[in-house]
């Protein structure tokens, strides 16, 4: 073997057995993180609590405009009822104005007779029906029973007689049950 020949094979052999020199940063291992990594945590951290307030806060502004909304709503629900409502009061005080001077009864009668379809139109326009009870069948659905009477015939019993306060329905809902006196 030449000289050359035997500082190469030393030299292989010096570098075999020494150990690789590894870059603590590099390491998978390494327990403690770098100021690099600390940095871009508390970056992270501080940038996640900043979307978290700004959803936060967009949350309660939302809630809070939507508890105002409705609340508007709520006062102002029934406006335009009472917007139909205004033409008809307005015809009652023309009546009650004309009552005071009125000597004929008939002229009187017709005036409300007036007044009373027209409101009814209007409250049907708006989805308000009137029950029909009187010789119908019981119904606990639509009818309130007052009394029982003994039937006039024995096809009534069972059947309501009399109504002492009309019923409603609004748009198929009853809101006020229909009181009738029941043929027993």
């Amino acid at each position: 073997m030449s000289t050359n020949e035997s500082e190469v094979v030393n030299n292989q052999e010096e570098n075999s057995s020494e150990k690789p020199v590894i870059d603590p940063d590099q390491s998978e291992s390494n327990p403690l993180p770098s100021a690099n990594q600390e940095k871009s945590a508390e970056e992270t951290i501080k940038e996640l609590n900043d979307k978290y307030l700004r959803l936060y806060s967009e949350f309660d502004n939302y809630r809070k405009r939507t508890i105002r909304e409705r609340a508007e709503l709520l006062k102002t629900a029934g406006e335009d009822i009472f917007k139909n409502f205004l033409p008809l009061l307005d015809d009652i005080e023309r009546a009650l104005k004309s009552n005071e001077k009125a000597v004929d009864i008939k002229a009187v009668n017709e005036g409300l007779s007036l007044i009373h379809h027209k409101f009814s139109q209007s409250l049907k326009q708006k989805g308000l029906e009137p029950i029909n009870a009187i010789g119908e069948e019981f119904n606990v659905d639509l009818h309130e029973a007052i009394t029982n009477v003994p039937a006039p015939s024995e096809n009534m019993k069972g059947k309501v007689i009399d109504e002492v306060e009309k019923g409603y329905t609004l748009n198929g809902k009853v809101i006020r049950f229909a009181k009738v006196v029941v043929g027993a």
